[in-house]
């Protein structure tokens, strides 16, 4: 167990931009075990709540619901947040630095770039064993240049660091703190903090049925 993390001295919310297969929840995964904060993942909460994800208009507006009223509840009691959902389309992310400036927090995206032939060749090997990949979508080269298509790369004015999908995590984490440190958010000194880290809170169904949108399903790390 690590029970050393650097402590914020102002709450964030990290929101992840980036092709699939380019490492954005083994990042947030990782991130979250060095650096005091919840990770909440949109692929688990997904999982949880439908057996059989379809991906669809109405599925994913669940799926965000639940993920932006998480965040303002993790926020508000200032607690920082990496936001574990691609933020494709520039409208979202609006929406996040929105909560995110009402709450004081300070909005930081994470841009993971890397060529799109590598990142599909990633997304289709993924395997299930692995923590990371249990529970991601599984692509074809459709439905992946579909997404592409569909993405609004970041403009300078929302605020993003951006980092190589193909770089060890080490480096990726090194270009995050040097950013966060900048806009105030961690100590230069990076001091760390002694705290326990808290398993899986269990709060949404297994099985299929109805969703109590009263419980939620989260990972606070």
């Amino acid at each position: 167990m690590n029970m050393s993390k650097i402590q914020p001295v102002k709450p964030f919310l990290l929101m992840l931009y980036g092709y699939p297969g380019t490492g954005k929840t083994y990042f947030s995964r990782q991130f979250s075990d060095n650096v005091l904060c919840a990770h909440l993942q949109a692929d688990r909460i997904r999982s949880e709540l439908f057996e059989n994800p379809r991906y669809d208009k109405q599925e994913n507006s669940i799926v965000n619901h639940i993920m932006n009223y998480m965040t303002e509840e993790f926020l508000a009691a200032g607690v920082s947040v990496i936001y574990d959902l691609n933020a494709l389309r520039s409208g979202q992310r609006r929406v996040l630095h929105d909560l995110a400036h009402r709450l004081r927090a300070q909005p930081l995206i994470v841009w993971f770039q890397m060529d799109a032939d590598s990142a599909f060749g990633r997304s289709i090997k993924r395997d299930r064993r692995r923590a990371d990949d249990k529970y991601a979508a599984q692509w074809d080269r459709t439905t992946f240049e579909t997404l592409v298509n569909h993405m609004q790369n970041p403009k300078s004015s929302e605020g993003y660091v951006v980092v190589s999908g193909k770089h060890l995590f080490n480096m990726q984490l090194s270009s995050v703190i040097a950013k966060l440190r900048q806009l105030g958010v961690l100590s230069t000194e990076d001091a760390s903090s002694k705290v326990i880290k808290p398993g899986m809170v269990n709060l949404i169904p297994n099985g299929p049925g109805r969703v109590d949108l009263t419980r939620r399903n989260i990972s606070i790390h």
